[in-house]
């Protein structure tokens, strides 16, 4: 089995195991404890690169991050969030022999994950740690470089590729796996602030990866760095 039907599997798992679990907390977390909701919103930084193959030098691409989130926590230590989040992701190359020059391709996501929240603490300072599958839709594709990418300068190096430069989007669709800790410091019971590193690791290919294409994988990844505001509902 390949790595990426691995990852296919691994992600219908993680939506399995989500669903059983948000099931199982209804039928017998209302004995126990009283359930919580939360909505709140978050901004950050982000880290990205893209996985060429062939590869291409590179170096994480400096972005942005905001978005939405709602919680639900049932019982005790578990919950399940979900967010919508706009998110810039892509690549900078690396002109080893070349420094002068400079490229960055930077695309802009919805990201909508669907985590398993699981949390230790008390009612003022509680750790988590977040999983599970995330959907997401690229809305936006832009570049900066210092050459004219239709008349290529010499790069001091003759195995350099190149197609990537002005290689046009075969799927705005993505999906992956996404996991992240952080700490919460909650503030009279209603009002919280979060701290979250979240990495996130696509599976599926931005540009086309046929045999007959010049790339058999193109796959994203990145870590974010957010912080955000929660507000308790119920």
């Amino acid at each position: 089995m390949t790595m990426q039907l691995q990852a296919k599997s691994l992600i219908i798992t993680l939506f399995v195991f989500i669903f059983v679990s948000l099931s199982h907390c209804e039928a017998t977390a209302q004995t126990h404890y009283e359930s919580n909701i939360s909505i709140g919103a978050k901004g950050g930084i982000t880290f990205s690169r893209i996985g060429l193959s062939p590869s291409v030098p590179q170096t994480m691409l400096m972005g942005s991050t905001v978005g939405l989130t709602f919680r639900y926590i049932e019982e005790r230590n578990f919950g399940f969030i979900v967010e919508l989040n706009m998110m810039q992701r892509g690549w900078k190359e690396q002109f080893e022999y070349a420094p002068q020059y400079s490229y960055q391709r930077r695309f802009t996501y919805l990201h909508i994950p669907f985590l398993t929240h699981i949390y230790f603490g008390s009612h003022k300072f509680r750790g988590f740690f977040n999983a599970g599958p995330e959907l997401c839709f690229m809305i936006g594709d832009n570049y900066t470089s210092n050459f004219d990418i239709n008349n290529l300068p010499n790069f001091n190096d003759e195995y350099r590729e190149t197609e990537q430069f002005d290689m046009e989007v075969n799927s705005k669709f993505d999906y992956g796996i996404s996991a992240g800790l952080g700490m919460e410091f909650i503030l009279r019971n209603k009002h919280s602030f979060i701290l979250e590193g979240r990495y996130y690791f696509g599976i599926g290919n931005v540009f086309s990866s046929s045999k007959s294409d010049h790339f058999g994988k193109s796959n994203g990844s990145s870590i974010t760095v957010t912080l955000g505001y929660m507000f308790r509902l119920k």
